[in-house]
């Protein structure tokens, strides 16, 4: 079923009152690569009645109060993007479109999302029931944080918002735990995976960052702070952190435990609509839907820690991923979906090859804090393996009324190239079965410098993956094609590093780049700490930063050969 949002489903269920409200930027799709309704399904599982209002109206009360009041609490989310993201360039240009309204047409996702929304609450419910945010523009912006669109150091979001709790990361137990604390009138403040505003530290321990007001004055403290912060995401070893906001602390707690598998399988067991609902499907179709209706989501974290990826502090270092048996039942489950042409258009996660293996030792004790699985090079203790992901992917094609299965979400090429085992077997598979004409690879630069900056593998990692693709491509007689996801502008990287990226792009990989960007600071990752302080966050150097935006566009353009902007003054 679909979670109600409007009052005659109310009444068509039966409910008078809902007990929680999620309020979302995003559209409301049904769909688990959708956190609404991941954590409104969760929710309704266990026993709780749940309504969704998705991108209300915020000049008016016309949304807002359409179910009323929640008897639990309200639920916040800016949606599956940061909303300063999906509104803003790089170059900080407004978005015209957004792939999750229905339409295309980007008017329905106010800026800073999570806060416009928890003052319309207020607004038009006076001493209402807590205000609970969540979501990945909360999640990231829980403690004191640099924000690229105002320049500045803000403060926890939960200030700006005036909320009362934040769950963090990826929520189904912190928030199931929350509802069942709010319905029995029990004290919340010791679940795992919340943040919340105290006036005093409290007497349990933790850790204490440099207050917000020192870090606003002072870089190095905010790289001190930024590295307690990220050594403290693990739910195995994490402690409680506590900042000071001018005469308040915001405390963070421990994160949730991590799902077991057959906790993460569950989440899929409880049968998505796979569409839009249909009080806005009306309002148009949906961009983002294309992609993700006929896709399969086979794992979630990521262990390759890339310096201006947020996956890691919102998903986790670790990778928890489903049992075959639940992705196969998923997909025999979309065959009988309506428009259903025999095409799964991905199954993977945010990096598609790490599904079915993970450090043993990691699993046990938790994240090192003195070395990352994967990079500068890849820890003895991983021991990659494709074995897995190979006998699905078969399993998968086997499926009555399946036609092809497509791996689209990216390939981690050092791991592949590190599985001696099973490692090319995998690569043939994909390349024999799975490939729509292009697979994508992220390199994202091929400077030594830059590259460790980003956290990513050499240059020559690509170059050896590369011929092994094409080398497989040609002996299954199929015209195949690596497509490189590349960044401008990166702190590190000057427009003459981008001429040698051009030039080795050009001579080595034979193509001219299409899918660049320019380097976006997010809120949490330490790629934009580099941009903030101008210093590598491990050493302290100072590094080139390019802050400028027309020269941001001209190293972009001198990628790609294109004119993108006109000059400005």
């Amino acid at each position: 079923m679909f979670l109600p949002t409007t009052k005659d489903e109310l009444k068509s269920l039966g409910w008078d009152r809902v007990d929680i409200i999620l309020i979302t930027g995003d559209t409301y799709i049904d769909n688990p690569y959708f956190g609404v309704a991941v954590i409104g399904k969760v929710l309704l599982n266990a026993g709780f009645k749940v309504g969704v209002i998705a991108q209300p109206d915020i000049h008016s009360d016309l949304d807002i109060t359409r179910l009323g009041e929640p008897k639990l609490f309200w639920g916040v989310t800016a949606g599956s993007i940061d909303s300063m993201v999906a509104n803003y360039t790089a170059t900080q240009k407004r978005r015209k479109s957004d792939d999750y309204t229905p339409g295309g047409q980007n008017n329905r996702r106010p800026d800073r999302a999570v806060i416009v929304y928890s003052n319309l609450i207020r607004t038009y419910f006076k001493n209402t029931r807590p205000i609970v945010l969540g979501g990945i523009e909360a999640s990231l912006r829980r403690i004191a944080h640099y924000d690229y669109w105002s320049d500045s150091i803000r403060r926890s979001i939960l200030f700006d918002a005036k909320a009362d709790i934040l769950v963090y990361g990826m929520a189904e137990k912190a928030i199931n735990e929350l509802a069942e604390c709010l319905k029995q009138g029990r004290d919340y403040k010791n679940l795992s995976g919340i943040c919340f505003i105290s006036r005093d530290k409290m007497d349990a321990p933790y850790i204490e960052l440099p207050s917000f007001n020192r870090v606003n004055s002072d870089k190095n403290a905010f790289i001190d702070m930024f590295h307690l912060f990220y050594q403290n995401t693990d739910p195995l070893t994490a402690k409680r952190l506590i900042q000071q906001h001018d005469n308040r602390f915001l405390i963070q707690n421990p994160p949730a435990a991590l799902l077991t598998q057959s906790e993460l399988d569950a989440i899929f067991e409880l049968e998505f609509e796979n569409d839009i609902h249909p009080f806005y499907k009306k309002m148009g179709e949906v961009k983002a839907l294309e992609t993700i209706r006929f896709s399969i989501m086979t794992h979630r974290g990521c262990y390759g820690e890339c310096n201006f990826c947020a996956i890691g502090v919102h998903q986790g270092r670790t990778v928890q991923w489903r049992s075959e048996k639940s992705i196969l039942k998923e997909a025999r489950r979309l065959t009988e979906f309506p428009g259903f042409k025999g095409y799964i258009l991905d199954v993977g996660g945010p990096t598609a090859n790490m599904y079915g293996f993970e450090c043993q030792k990691k699993l046990e004790h938790g994240v090192c804090t003195h070395k990352r699985c994967i990079f500068p090079e890849i820890c003895p203790q991983l021991r990659p393996n494709h074995q897995k992901q190979i006998q699905l992917l078969r399993k998968l094609r086997q499926i009555k009324g399946i036609k092809k299965v497509f791996v689209a979400s990216g390939i981690r090429y050092d791991l592949l190239l590190h599985d001696e085992q099973y490692g090319k077997s995998y690569l043939q598979e994909i390349v024999n079965h799975h490939v729509s004409g292009q697979l994508k690879v992220a390199p994202e630069h091929s400077a030594g410098h830059v590259l460790n900056l980003m956290g990513k593998p050499n240059f020559d990692d690509l170059l050896e993956f590369k011929q092994l693709f094409d080398k497989y491509s040609a002996a299954s007689d199929k015209k195949q094609f690596l497509t490189y996801y590349l960044i401008a502008a990166h702190p590190g990287c000057t427009e003459g590093d981008m001429q040698k990226l051009k030039n080795q792009v050009s001579r080595l990989l034979k193509m001219n780049p299409e899918q660049v960007q320019i380097f976006t600071p997010t809120p949490s990752t330490y790629s934009s700490l580099m941009y903030y302080t101008e210093m590598d966050p491990f050493s302290r150097k100072k590094i080139f930063v390019e802050k400028n935006l027309v020269k941001k566009e001209a190293q972009k353009e001198n990628l790609t050969g294109k004119k993108i902007f006109k000059k400005r003054g």
